[in-house]
């Protein structure tokens, strides 16, 4: 099971190592995926119910990438799949290919807090929020996330949020960058830390599909037993940062030297994307998620910038 996830090769190319028929590896291996997943989630992939749990989320993003009150950075991909039977278009996405969406929320260490998969590819990027339950938690304010809190030294308080990118719609639970468009020097200074803690997710996605490579593959199974699939790395992907981070993990990672003012890219970043990101469309916003964003802002570039923001968008924006 495990050299099927790390590898991706085929059933018929596994039997040879396995001594087992293709058609018994066809039921063996999706089995004990979900096996796997059943046994590791409630440890290693435990969905925050309190608002403790939320709080300690949100420290250790305040204390690792300087962004308080984030209870979780949050993204989708495509992950390419050989078309279901009698399926039509439905899971054709918008890059011609055949797919299943997994969602995920990352914690300030690269662990998943959440994950959902198996929404179609053919669902537009606001259709996933809304095609799980997360989406409507958020929206009723009923994820038990903490009350908004003052920083030191703020006569002003910060709502708890999520952070993604362009793909989501803001909200006042869930903030996202400014189009790049005519920025300010402050509303750059936003973009720039919000990147910053939004990194933690991207890194996820991107060091689970260099480890596991079924998802460098067109994954030829049925939509749940894919499911299965799906959540075992996921799951895994947890377990092996808790129990081996120096070998599985820190190699991996994107590195920021505020010192130079560069971004040192991950391992992974060397190959060719796995996943498909999710399509981005414009999308209006409501006043409070507005004036949540507008406060963020203020923030970053008062009392709660850090010394080297300045010369990071300066030194990336000449590049």
């Amino acid at each position: 099971t495990l050299r099927y996830l790390a590898t991706g090769r085929s059933y018929a190319d596994l039997k040879f190592s396995a001594i087992i028929s293709p058609q018994a590896l066809s039921e063996i291996i999706p089995e004990t995926c979900w096996a796997i997943y059943r046994k590791l989630k409630n440890k290693y992939m435990k969905f925050p119910k309190s608002e403790q749990e939320w709080q300690r989320i949100a420290d250790d993003f305040s204390n690792t990438w300087q962004f308080p009150n984030c209870c979780g950075a949050i993204d989708g991909k495509h992950i390419s799949i050989v078309k279901p039977p009698n399926s039509g278009s439905y899971y054709y996405n918008y890059k011609g290919r055949f797919s299943v969406i997994l969602f995920a929320i990352a914690n300030a260490n690269y662990e998943f807090v959440m994950v959902h998969t198996g929404t179609n590819g053919k669902v537009s990027d606001g259709g996933i929020l809304n095609s799980i339950g997360f989406y409507d938690k958020l929206e009723s304010k009923t994820l038990k996330l903490p009350q908004p809190s003052t920083p030191e030294g703020c006569d002003y308080s910060l709502p708890f949020t999520f952070i993604s990118d362009e793909a989501f719609t803001l909200m006042e639970n869930l903030m996202k960058p400014y189009a790049d468009r005519n920025l300010t020097k402050e509303e750059n200074i936003f973009n720039y830390r919000l990147s910053r803690a939004r990194r933690v997710v991207e890194n996820a996605f991107g060091i689970m599909a260099s480890r596991f490579r079924v998802f460098r593959t067109e994954i030829n199974l049925s939509l749940e037993n894919i499911d299965h699939v799906v959540l075992a790395c996921c799951v895994l992907h947890n377990y092996l940062i808790s129990n081996a981070s120096d070998t599985y993990l820190q190699p991996s990672i994107d590195r920021e030297d505020t010192a130079t003012n560069r971004i040192h890219p991950g391992e992974w970043r060397e190959e060719s994307e796995a996943f498909i990101p999710l399509h981005r469309t414009p999308r209006g916003s409501a006043v409070p998620a507005k004036t949540a964003r507008e406060r963020y802002t203020y923030f970053f570039n008062h009392e709660g910038r850090v010394g080297f923001q300045d010369n990071m968008i300066l030194h990336n924006s000449n590049e």
